[in-house]
């Protein structure tokens, strides 16, 4: 009989299996404790543990997290954590992956908002991928705030100064229980029966108390959905509701909003007077580089134009003449002296010259005799001279 063979796992089977159980069964969750062993790495990431009488938790508090805390933790501090437990499976520990870290003893109140706003984080209603464009040059602006506080008078009085648009207000009570469904209520009329180009949200300050109708879920949730662009402007400089994290822009008091909502008059009357600048520029810039063109046109076509062309070749006409006349001179210059050369050797040559150097010549029967086998004895001959001419007679021959 074979006994069954029990399932044998690897240290790293285990700890991927307690991660998964770990991971995917425990929730966030805020843990409090007294911060020991604190260590600020040089990357920016915390590492410390939290520990009360009898226990001790690991904490690692990472940079992306850390960066906005408002106090700085050391060792001996109380404080409250909220994060999720994670399992580090090469080693087979568990710590906390610490999202928000308070002092302790804070309220009820802020336990909620940090409670609310790590959910709504962990959601992506944060994400900048959400965030709509407030649109350049808004038309018409709704406003959902008291119709008596000092809010919607210094929305106003800025959009009247900086560029006065279409302002419509939707009175609402910002203060209370009764406040997150009449702001509701306000941005769902707004989308859905009187639409605009954005959307105020906001009361001018107060308490943490007063302003904690802006941590409403549901509001939050209306603000996430709204397809008009919301700017959240709760009226505090330094404190942030869940409305202003939701929002597509924050503005930290509704004069600041109205402000983001619009442009400044003057600064557009300046970008337009640049515009018009750089245009009469530009314009003046294209009629001189029309005005060259042109000029070079002008250019071309006169040297082209038929006038012009008969007189380049009645000029170049007259430069081949005069060439071919000098030419002519040179060469008939040169044979009259060729000529004059030939004559005197001509001359020099001629039986004249001959006749004047001493010499003679003999015709017989007017013809020159060249040789004595052409006479005989008795033959008449004719002595040619320079100065005359002898008649004589053939008496002997001698060879």
């Amino acid at each position: 009989m074979s006994e069954t063979k029990p399932d044998v796992f690897t240290v790293t089977e285990i700890n991927r299996h307690i991660r998964n159980v770990i991971e995917s069964n425990i929730p966030g969750m805020f843990v409090e404790g007294e911060v020991s062993n604190f260590t600020r790495h040089s990357s920016g990431h915390m590492y410390f543990s939290l520990k009360d009488e009898k226990s001790t938790l690991r904490c690692v508090f990472f940079k992306s997290h850390n960066l906005y805390l408002n106090f700085k933790p050391k060792n001996g501090d109380k404080v409250i954590c909220s994060g999720k437990i994670s399992v580090y499976e090469k080693g087979g520990s568990y710590q906390l992956n610490v999202s928000r870290m308070m002092p302790s003893g804070i309220g009820e109140l802020q336990l909620k908002f940090e409670a609310l706003k790590e959910k709504l984080e962990q959601e992506g209603l944060f994400d900048e991928e959400h965030k709509k464009e407030l649109p350049e040059f808004p038309e018409s602006i709704g406003v959902v705030t008291s119709a008596t506080g000092a809010a919607i008078q210094d929305i106003r009085n800025v959009l009247s100064r900086r560029f006065p648009v279409n302002i419509y207000l939707f009175p609402a009570t910002v203060q209370g229980d009764a406040a997150p469904p009449q702001i509701i209520k306000g941005i769902q009329y707004f989308n859905e029966e009187f639409p605009v180009d954005l959307l105020i949200i906001g009361r001018g300050g107060g308490s943490q108390e007063d302003l904690f109708c802006f941590n409403d879920e549901e509001l939050a949730r209306t603000i996430f959905t709204s397809q008009i662009p919301v700017i959240s402007a709760v009226g505090h400089e330094i404190d942030f509701t869940i409305s202003d994290f939701v929002a597509d822009m924050r503005a930290p008091t509704p004069s600041a909003a109205a402000e983001l909502a619009v442009p400044d008059r003057q600064d557009i009357q300046g970008q337009i007077k640049g515009y018009l600048n750089r245009m009469k520029y530009a314009t003046q810039e294209y009629f001189f580089s029309r005005k060259m063109e042109l000029q070079e046109m002008e250019s071309t076509i006169n040297a082209h134009h038929p006038q012009k062309i008969l007189e380049n070749m009645h000029s170049r006409l007259n430069s081949a003449v005069l060439k071919m006349n000098y030419n002519v001179n040179t060469k008939v210059v040169s044979a009259r002296n060729e000529l004059d050369l030939l004559s005197i050797e001509l001359r020099e040559l001629s039986p004249q010259a001959a006749l004047k150097r001493g010499y003679s010549f003999i015709v017989k029967e007017r013809k020159l005799l060249h040789s004595i086998q052409n006479v005989k004895k008795g033959d008449e001959l004719e002595v040619v001279l320079s100065d005359g001419k002898l008649k004589t007679e053939v008496k002997e021959i001698e060879k």
